[in-house]
């Protein structure tokens, strides 16, 4: 039997995508074998074919949505390279500069030496006051008698609550106004005004004496505040020091205040001593006058 395949009027086999495959109930099985193995080579050079072609092209990696990761990378790297050069310089600048600026205060400004001794300092000048303050304490009484005593106990308590109970203590010691009948209008003014003004003269050093206390107290405060405290309230407490010493002052003012109310009542006596006198002296040379011509 001659192969019809090495026949040369044989048309060319096409691929078999394109060649037309007739009906195996309608070809010899001599050309149904050779249509079959046909059909196997083809095959196996598409397979061929297909993997080199695989082979041949470049592998990428890609996200999950598609996206290169190679420029991802890419442009992650540009970042950084630009915050390398626009903002890390700058900020490696800037914190250069706080050091050195945070160097010099701690050298120069604030440094750490000096203030420990300045602290070391405050500590021994509140202990020479803390000794100071027992001299305000010494007890100066002198009265003898049981009344004056408790005038003078009350005049140096140093409590502002016993200001309204001075006056009656005052009487027991001093004595009231004189009668109506028993001095002149003149004599008696003159006394109720010395009397009074004695009387607020005591009850404001008690108030004063109390006022100083709360000073003492509050210094003592200071101090220990200032002793404890870091460098940056130190001005708060400065502050603070400041406005009681205008209230300082301003006690000091009210204490020269009474004084000089007190010496004003003093001259207005001696005043009113000189013109008693008169008075009584005129009174007198009438009287003398008056029993010479009578005589």
């Amino acid at each position: 039997m001659t192969d019809s395949i090495s026949k040369p009027n044989n048309p060319r086999r096409l691929f078999f995508w394109r060649r037309p495959l007739a009906k195996p109930s309608s070809l010899p099985e001599p050309v149904l074998r050779d249509t079959q193995k046909s059909q196997r080579l083809t095959l196996l050079k598409a397979a061929v074919v297909a993997l080199a072609i695989v082979a041949i092209l470049p592998t990428r990696a890609k996200g999950q949505f598609g996206i290169d990761t190679a420029a991802i990378l890419a442009a992650l790297s540009k970042m950084q390279s630009l915050m390398t050069s626009y903002i890390a310089a700058p900020l490696r600048t800037i914190n250069q500069y706080e050091q050195s600026t945070a160097k010099y205060e701690q050298e120069v400004i604030y440094p750490l030496a000096a203030i420990n001794q300045a602290r070391t300092s405050v500590k021994q000048f509140e202990n020479q006051f803390n000794g100071l303050n027992g001299l305000f304490r010494v007890n100066v009484s002198s009265a003898t008698l049981p009344q004056s005593q408790s005038l003078e106990s009350l005049l140096l308590s140093r409590d502002s609550g016993s200001v309204p109970n001075v006056s009656t203590q005052f009487q027991n010691v001093y004595g009231v106004v004189m009668q109506q009948n028993a001095a002149s209008p003149q004599v008696r003014s003159i006394t109720d005004m010395t009397d009074a003004e004695a009387q607020d003269a005591m009850k404001r050093a008690i108030e004063i004496d109390a006022l100083a206390d709360a000073e003492l107290n509050e210094a003592t405060l200071m101090g220990q505040q200032i002793a404890q405290a870091a460098p940056g309230s130190a001005p708060i407490i400065e502050a603070e020091a400041d406005v009681w010493v205008v209230r300082a002052n301003a006690y000091t003012q009210a204490a020269l205040a009474e004084l000089m109310r007190t010496r004003g009542i003093d001259l207005a006596n001696q005043s009113a001593r000189a013109k008693l006198a008169t008075t009584d002296n005129t009174a007198n040379n009438g009287l003398i006058k008056g029993a010479l011509t009578n005589r």
